[in-house]
């Protein structure tokens, strides 16, 4: 690797070199500037499930025997929580929206030409709240949503408040959809200002150098710039793109390009009292850090690959897009950031300005100690680390998902508000009733198609089973299902699980031959849990193998790999053990969703393993002159600075996402700024040293 590396550092690290890098990646960032934006291709109507999901496969079969042109449904909440909500108030706000004539509204169902009893069947027992279904248009886009909600909202609203009893609400699909664009656009302006904030405070306050955080921030914004828009190109080909994905993936690019500027800089500032040029300077400090640093993006980016082989389309529409943003890090890491530090030179650490012949030996005051501690007592060290991540790791077995994704909005959000007044107040089976589709081999006649609804609604489970329509020539029949308890909970999972199992026992107590489907938003949510559960494995299994080869192929050992890899995984478990208690006692979340556990796998072992790569390379570098002991206690003490730095730095990053009004992100940068902690102190600056002093041994004695 470094054979390959060298010539380009050595080039880069030239005045020629460095003025024409920069040049380029500027050019390059201006002539991609000019393209596609990405926010033009970011879908809030994400579809999660694979093509041939069950769940999805029955959605089309209804769309073949049941066409509908209508668009995203939406539910108009009118409310008033000191009484009987007022149906003329209702009519007045109703009538104020169709009035307006929206572009996007397609149907509005107008309640004063229904007949009282089927007005009856929108109002609540208590006559509080009353509900109104909305049609949208098909085929809108993500800023249509935003707009048409926003314009529906603001009538009703100015409405409702000169009425002064009436509280008006947009939920269901449609008004979910239109919250979570304009969440999205707002929090990611201020997840990016929070992270830029941070990360320039954490660095000034680290190194007390204002170019030192400058620097790595400059090249952060040329590389989120160029990252971004080749996504955008991306979407232009036609990737779908998630929101949250985009999110995640600032936040990594961040993190990426700033521990990567901290460990070439770092060792930069040592060089720099060895040579008087800085040209020379950087030259070696890439020929040091070059290989290690482009391998630690290189572990980053097979990572994110892995996630292809991801079933679940969350999952694997993080990987061409993270792909392309590692790409652009590993590039830039040993690019551009080494030619923006040799544009500055010397300059770049005043006041503390390295001079050439005055190399004075730095004094480790935290890691020095913590050095000689490890290797003298690496029992006591390592052994105090493993049992706390062994008790914290147990609490992973307290682990609950929670699966209605309105629950991860805030708690004042206007389609939450009106989704769990609409909760309260009527059956929750009706909030997502499910759809039962049969598709008979033979015509259907009246007796069966009665025989299969007094089945289905046998079921001490199912509250209500209306029959929606049969075909004109009898081949199919399609049977609305509304539950008794909470569609979104693993009861109703479990029970829409063992409907769609044993439909064909249902059809044969009916006398019917042929096949059944089930839809909806529960059977939907069996289907991720089951794929989930696969893609958990999956990727744990493909990006442990991947990266133990990358790590053999980096340290040509044997034994060195599984050390890193084993104290990272248990580092992960002790995470996400820890972030379970952590956030049910800080925050109140008994439950999360079932994509933190991956996000956080994927990314603290993508990263963890990076600090394991600078330990153990800068190690095999010592041992060479100084043994096993000496060469770990020399590797603790020169790695322990600039990792620890970087580990605060990165967790202080991902922290900033807890700045998102998403639960699931909140939760996520949560976790994963504790794993990143505990990674970067505990298994880093003990356990991984404990384990390599227990089993690697010098084949001759060292030579001082």
């Amino acid at each position: 690797m470094k054979k390959l590396l060298s010539p380009i550092t050595d080039w880069v690290s030239t005045k020629r070199g460095m003025w024409i890098t920069i040049i380029t990646w500027l050019v390059v960032m201006i002539a991609l500037s000019a393209g596609p934006k990405l926010s033009d291709y970011k879908v809030s109507d994400f579809q999660s499930l694979p093509d041939d999901a069950k769940s999805i496969v029955a959605d089309e079969k209804i769309k073949e025997y049941f066409p509908n042109d209508q668009g995203t449904p939406g539910i108009l909440v009118f409310h008033n929580e000191d009484g009987k909500v007022n149906i003329e108030d209702a009519n007045e706000i109703l009538e104020a929206i169709r009035a307006e004539k929206i572009e996007g509204i397609d149907s509005i169902v107008d309640i004063s030409k229904l007949p009282p009893p089927a007005l009856e069947g929108f109002t609540s027992e208590d006559g509080s709240t009353m509900i109104v279904p909305m049609n949208l248009e098909k085929g809108l886009g993500n800023d249509e949503y935003s707009t048409i909600i926003d314009m529906a909202s603001e009538i009703g609203n100015d409405v409702a408040k000169e009425q002064s009893a009436t509280d008006f609400y947009i939920t269901g699909p449609a008004g979910i959809a239109g919250d979570t664009v304009k969440l999205f656009e707002s929090a990611d302006f201020v997840l990016l200002i929070a992270t830029v904030l941070i990360i320039l405070v954490l660095l000034i306050a680290i190194y007390r150098s204002p170019l030192l955080a400058i620097i790595p921030l400059l090249a952060t914004a040329i590389v989120y710039q160029v990252a971004n828009q080749a996504i955008a190109l991306m979407g232009s080909a036609g990737l779908e793109i998630n929101n949250s994905t985009t999110s995640i993936m600032s936040i990594l690019l961040f993190a990426a390009v700033i521990d990567y500027s901290l460990f070439v800089f770092s060792r930069y500032r040592e060089e720099l009292n060895r040579h008087e040029s800085k040209y020379e300077s950087m030259k070696q400090a890439m020929r040091a850090t070059g290989e290690p640093v482009f391998f630690a993006g290189g572990t980053v980016l097979a990572a994110m690959l892995i996630l292809f082989f991801a079933n679940f389309r969350d999952y694997s529409n993080f990987a061409p897009v993270f792909g392309m943003a590692m790409l652009v890090i590993m590039l830039a890491s040993i690019t551009l950031v080494p030619a923006l530090f040799t544009l500055f030179g010397r300059k770049a650490f005043w006041p503390k300005v390295p001079k050439y012949g005055q190399e004075k030996e730095v004094k480790h005051k935290f890691w020095g100690p913590v050095a000689k501690f490890v290797v003298k007592k690496p029992l006591v060290a390592g052994g105090a680390v493993a049992v706390f991540m062994i008790i914290t790791a147990a609490n992973v077995l307290n682990l609950d998902f929670e699966f209605n994704m309105v629950k991860s909005f805030p708690d004042d959000l206007p389609s939450r508000v009106g989704y769990e007044i609409v909760e309260e107040q009527f059956d929750k089976g009706e909030l997502a009733p499910a759809t039962f589709l049969v598709e008979s081999k033979k015509e259907l006649s009246d007796e069966s198609v009665k025989a299969l609804q007094e089945k289905l609604d046998s079921y001490k489970e199912v509250a209500s089973v209306r029959l929606t329509g049969v075909t004109d020539d009898r081949d199919a029949a399609s049977y609305s299902i509304a539950l008794n308890t909470d569609p979104y909970s693993v009861e109703a999972m479990d029970f829409m699980k063992d409907i769609r199992d044993n439909g064909d026992r249902l059809l044969k107590d009916a006398s019917i031959s042929g096949d059944s489907y089930v839809a909806g938003v529960t059977a939907k949510l069996v289907d991720e849990r089951d794929v989930n559960n696969r893609d958990i494995l999956t990727i744990v299994v493909l990006e442990s193998v991947l990266i133990l080869a990358l790590l053999f192929f980096l340290t040509r050992s044997w034994k060195m790999p599984l050390y890193m890899m084993a104290t990272i995984l248990i580092s992960y478990a002790s995470a996400l053990g820890a972030g379970l208690f952590l956030i049910d006692v800080f925050f109140g979340y008994d439950a999360i969703s079932t994509r933190v556990p991956v996000y956080a796998f994927i990314f603290l072992v993508a990263l963890g393993i990076d600090y394991n790569i600078i330990l153990v390379s800068r190690f095999m570098e010592e041992r060479r002159v100084h043994g096993v002991k000496k060469g770990l206690e020399i590797a603790i003490r020169n790695t322990g600075g600039v990792i620890s730095s970087a580990g605060v730095i990165l967790a202080a990053t991902f922290a900033a996402l807890m700045t998102m009004p998403i639960a699931d992100l909140f939760i996520f940068g949560f976790m994963v700024s504790i794993g990143i902690l505990i990674d970067t102190f505990l298994v880093r600056g003990m356990l991984l040293p404990a384990l390599i002093l227990f089993f690697e041994k010098d084949k001759k004695e060292a030579t001082e």
